[in-house]
């Protein structure tokens, strides 16, 4: 039976306390072990389906059609591959990434890191913030500065999961997917997109990211698809299952977590190939080619597919996805604070801060820009969160390629040349938009 920790505990929230709390039997059987081990997949890919990709996907159907879905397709590919680095490194050393960066940096790095980790915690939640304030507005008709205040009590939700042990929390994430994806497939099945154009969106072209503009979307889906707190937070969770320290072991929970890893994320990018494909249907294909406020594309849905029921849908799974990467934007920032820190608050209290400092550009936003503020800063968070990322990549896979700290479960030659080219990639995208920005090359 899974240790059940006691009703007073942070659980499950502060990953310290739920360290080695799934009990996997040496002896069960494939099927069991799968089951036991799926879950911490499941929490990292919430992280994939927040309100900024709806913005970033949405903007990118609109404007471009399915030229930009081959964009969805890499980035997720690319999120698996880093991913299961995390997960190895956490599943071989039993520490998590800030942990580890923190003993094998100096201190002034290690905050810097630190300080970095923490900006793409407060622009995933920024995120989260708008979407949830704003399917609060579709929903319910309230103001979308209201809709922002609301959005501070979803500390209330984070207390009411107190005591609970991490099982729990992997099932409620799993309701909420479920729910994101029912309401996708049923909206697809309204919109009925052009499946051959679809394919050949799938096909990665050069001219359509040659622009300033698709260049930009394209690295604001990197940014939303691949999150650099997802990768401290992943190295942090795969350890709460119990795994025997041999060799044989390891494998075998690295392979098992692989595979929860790889499918868990082929779910994430299912929808958020969904997201891009509606929008491209809907809007793109009839017109409708400057739709980049998921508000527009919430009023325009129900006139265009002919039923009032997409564009409920569409709100209802707006609001999962908000509150469903809530969850997972605390327990990723209370992995970051104790490993780079070694400091450990309630999970309210860290919840409280961050939404704090979340609500802050949020409220100052809307008060200035009013709706439009909305697909603006969503996007521009992503792009945050892409900047971010070089900074987390560099430590992972110079960690995961040490073979003093791995040993044989170092990363091969192949594996090395994969993650590098990535990282180069990455770095390249993102030093091309910041001269784009401020107009040292043409777009």
């Amino acid at each position: 039976m899974p240790f059940k920790l006691p009703t007073t505990a942070t659980a499950p929230f502060c990953p310290s306390e739920v360290r080695g709390s799934v009990d996997v039997p040496e002896g069960a059987p494939f099927w069991k072990k799968i089951a036991q081990f799926a879950g911490p997949g499941l929490l990292v890919s919430i992280g994939y389906m927040d309100p900024g990709n709806w913005a970033t996907d949405i903007e990118a159907g609109s404007r471009y059609g399915y030229s930009l879905l081959f964009v969805v397709v890499l980035s997720s590919l690319a999120a698996m591959a880093l991913q299961c680095l995390a997960m190895r490194l956490g599943i071989v050393t039993g520490r998590d990434l800030a942990q580890l960066s923190r003993d094998r940096y100096s201190k002034p790095v290690a905050r810097v890191q630190w300080a970095l980790a923490e900006i793409s915690i407060i622009a995933c939640d920024l995120a989260e913030v708008l979407g949830g304030a704003l399917a609060f507005h579709l929903l319910f008709g309230c103001s979308l500065m209201w809709g922002v205040i609301f959005t501070a009590f979803d500390t209330l939700i984070v207390l009411g999961l107190k005591g609970k042990n991490f099982r729990d929390l992997e099932a409620i994430m799993l309701g909420l997917i479920a729910t994101i994806g029912l309401g996708y497939v049923v909206e697809l099945v309204l919109v009925k997109p052009h499946w051959p154009a679809v394919m050949a969106g799938l096909v990665p072209s050069w001219q359509a990211v040659a622009g300033r503009e698709p260049l930009y979307l394209a690295i604001g889906i990197l940014g939303a698809t691949v999150m650099p707190h997802n990768l401290y937070l992943h190295s942090s969770i795969v350890q709460t299952r119990v795994v025997a320290r041999t060799p044989s072991s390891l494998a075998s929970a690295i392979r098992l977590s692989r595979i929860d890893t790889i499918a868990s994320l082929c779910l994430a990018l299912l929808i958020n190939a969904a997201i891009l494909i509606l929008a491209a249907s809907a809007f793109h294909a009839t017109g409708h080619t400057q739709v980049t406020e998921i508000e527009d594309a919430y009023r325009l849905l129900a006139p265009i597919v002919g039923t009032g029921l997409a564009a409920i849908l569409f709100a209802v799974t707006l609001l999962a996805s908000g509150q469903s990467s809530t969850f997972t934007g605390t327990i990723a920032g209370q992995v970051i604070m104790e490993g780079f820190l070694n400091l450990k608050i309630p999970c309210y209290q860290r919840r409280f801060i961050t939404r704090a400092l979340a609500l802050i550009p949020a409220l100052i936003g809307v008060g200035m820009m009013g709706n439009g503020a909305v697909g603006k800063l969503l996007v521009a968070s992503q792009v945050v969160l892409s900047l971010q990322l070089p900074f987390a990549l560099y430590p992972l896979i110079r960690m995961t390629s040490d073979r003093a700290l791995m040993g044989n479960f170092a990363n091969r030659a192949l594996t090395k040349g994969i993650v590098w080219m990535l990282f180069g990639v990455i770095s390249a995208a993102n030093l091309w938009l910041v001269l784009q920005t401020i107009g040292l090359i043409g777009g």
